[in-house]
Formats: C-alpha cells, sequence, structure tokens
C-alpha cells in the first residue's frame, strides 16, 4: 500500500555537485513546464474564436495534461520517488499518466486532421464541438479508469496490466507515426490543389505542428520504449535510483514543455492569444504596480507638506498668544 506523509526522503542527498545540478534542474523543469503549458491554457479558454476550433480543443486538452506533469515534477523530481512494482514512494502512476493522456490525445488530434483533410463533408456534419469534448474526456476516462482497477487488483495481475499497457502504448505510437506519414502524404498533395486561403493556411499550420510534435515525440520517447522492451524481454535493461535520476523518463517528461512550445511557434493565432492573454497581463499589472508606487510617493509627499503648514500654523498660534497675553 502507497502511504503518503511528510517523511519521504528527497531524490539526492547532496553528497556530491550534481546532486545540486539534478535538483535545480527538476525545479526549473517543473517551473518552466508550468508556466508555458499553462499560458496555452489560458491563451485558449480566454480566446473565443480558438475554443470554437477543434484543433484548439485537442491542443487545450493535452496543454492541461502538459501543465499537470510539470506540476508532477514538484514530487517526482524533488522526491525519493519510484514507480513500479513495487514501487517506493510512488502515486499508483498517477502522476506519470499524464502522459499517456497527452498521448492519447494527440493520436485522436490526427485522426481530427485526417478526416477534416480527406473527408471534409463527413467532418462538418459529424465532427461537432461537442464529440471533441466527449474525445478528450475519454482520454482521461479511459486512462484513470485502467490505472483505478490496477490499484484495486493484486500486485502480480496489476504488472501483468501494466506490461500490456506498455505493449499497447508502443502500439498507439506505431500507429501515431504511420497517420503521421499518411497525413503528411495527403495534406501535401491536398493543399497543392487548393486555392490560397485562410482554410488553406489553417491546414497547413496544423500540418506543421502535427509533424514536429511527433518528431520531437519520437526523440524523447525512444530511449524509454528501447529500455522498457530490454527489461522486458532479456530482465535487463538500465534500472536508476528514483525518477530524479531516470534519464529517460526525464526525456520523456521533456514534452511537457516541447509540446506547448511547438505549440505557440507554429500556430500564429495561438501566440498572439497567450501573449494578449498572459504575459500582456503581466505587463499591465507591473504598470499598476509602478502607477501604485507612484501615487503613494505623491501621497507621502502631501502628507509631509501638510504635516510641515500644520507646524506653521502652530507656531503662529503660539506666537499670537504669548503676545495678546
Amino acid at each position: 500500500m502507497v502511504t503518503f506523509n511528510l517523511t519521504v526522503p528527497l531524490s539526492v542527498d547532496f553528497s556530491r555537485p550534481e546532486d545540486y545540478l539534478i535538483f535545480i534542474f527538476h525545479i526549473l523543469f517543473a517551473t518552466g513546464s508550468v508556466l508555458l503549458a499553462g499560458s496555452v491554457v489560458i491563451g485558449i479558454m480566454s480566446t473565443r474564436a480558438l475554443r470554437s476550433q477543434n484543433r484548439f480543443i485537442f491542443m487545450l486538452n493535452t496543454s492541461i495534461s502538459d501543465t499537470l506533469t510539470g506540476c508532477s515534477v514538484f514530487y517526482l523530481g524533488l522526491f525519493d520517488v519510484q514507480e513500479g512494482y513495487p514501487s517506493r514512494n510512488g502515486t499508483y502512476y498517477i502522476l506519470p499518466s499524464f502522459l499517456g493522456v497527452n498521448v492519447l490525445t494527440f493520436v485522436f488530434a490526427q485522426f481530427d486532421r485526417y478526416l477534416a483533410v480527406c473527408h471534409p463533408f463527413f467532418y462538418k456534419r459529424y465532427i461537432s464541438r461537442g464529440v471533441v469534448i466527449g474525445v478528450c474526456a475519454l482520454c482521461w476516462i479511459y486512462t484513470y479508469s485502467i490505472l483505478t482497477v490496477q490499484s484495486v487488483v493484486p500486485v502480480a495481475f496489476a504488472a501483468q496490466m501494466n506490461a500490456f499497457g506498455v505493449i499497447v502504448l508502443q502500439v498507439i505510437v506505431a500507429v501515431k507515426v504511420l497517420m503521421t506519414i499518411k497525413l503528411y502524404m495527403i495534406t501535401r498533395y491536398q493543399l497543392s490543389r487548393e486555392a490560397p486561403g485562410t482554410d488553406k493556411e489553417s491546414k497547413k499550420e496544423s500540418l506543421r505542428i502535427i509533424v514536429f510534435v511527433v518528431i520531437c515525440f519520437l526523440i524523447l520517447w525512444a530511449p524509454s520504449f528501447v529500455n522498457i522492451s530490454v527489461k522486458y524481454v532479456t530482465k535487463n535493461g538500465l534500472r536508476f535510483k528514483n525518477e530524479a535520476t531516470n534519464l529517460f523518463a526525464i526525456m520523456a517528461r521533456f514534452n511537457a514543455l516541447s509540446t506547448p512550445a511547438l505549440y505557440i511557434w507554429g500556430s500564429p493565432a495561438l501566440r498572439a492569444a497567450v501573449w494578449n492573454s498572459v504575459w500582456e497581463c503581466q505587463t499591465d499589472l507591473q504598470e499598476i504596480k509602478a502607477s501604485c508606487e507612484n501615487s503613494c510617493r505623491l501621497f507621502r509627499k502631501i502628507g509631509l507638506r501638510m504635516k510641515l503648514y500644520n507646524t506653521e500654523i502652530l507656531k503662529n498660534s503660539q506666537h499670537e498668544l504669548k503676545t495678546s497675553l
């Protein structure tokens, strides 16, 4: 049984210089992921034009999971945690599974783009905003329903389910790669035949984001997949002290930073929304703070002058009183 208490040791003991680097890295990485992915969430949620487009709903769902992944690093990266069977200070895979939600969502996003490009009439008729929101909710329900079952069954059976889940994940990744290749070829052919317009630019933008996100995903996840496969097949593979020192897990979690960064880079509309909704707001707050400070200085000057004026009046009154006496 997993226990949660305040006695969980830190991930490193600070006996070596690199321990400090590992600890600082996880703090910076977690903070950066939360700020960047959280900015995408706020930007999409606060912009009605983006919320009305299906592709941005998928971006919103992946960015929510990326934000939560960044938050999870504050525990997985800073404390001595080892997920698995058996686990040490683990979370029943609750925190690492945010990445699984991301993967599932992106696969459905690829199918969404495929239908939008290859079957536009079917897409406009049946793939509504409500359907997309339901699919995004299904990604969360499926992922955490599996985790709920694993938490109540015997450990041996839970380990088997986890192994099966790894196989399913690798199949999903293979489908993801094949869908990207097919989508790229079809979309490139379709776009060459379309007349210039906003719809064409939107499709080009979506294709560019999907291709680069999948490339980054493969680069960051491939070492982890290879190591997991080797461990299951040969019982060898690389093993690490905890999640904070697991290089492959760190690379996989790096998707929480790269994916929202690619969203912002690839979509001018999202970039403008993030700037106007989040960072420009921060600029306004700084201006308000500066204005308040100026007002405080002005009130202090007024108060000082009033004090001097009252002192002068008091002196004159005392002088007149002495003269009258």
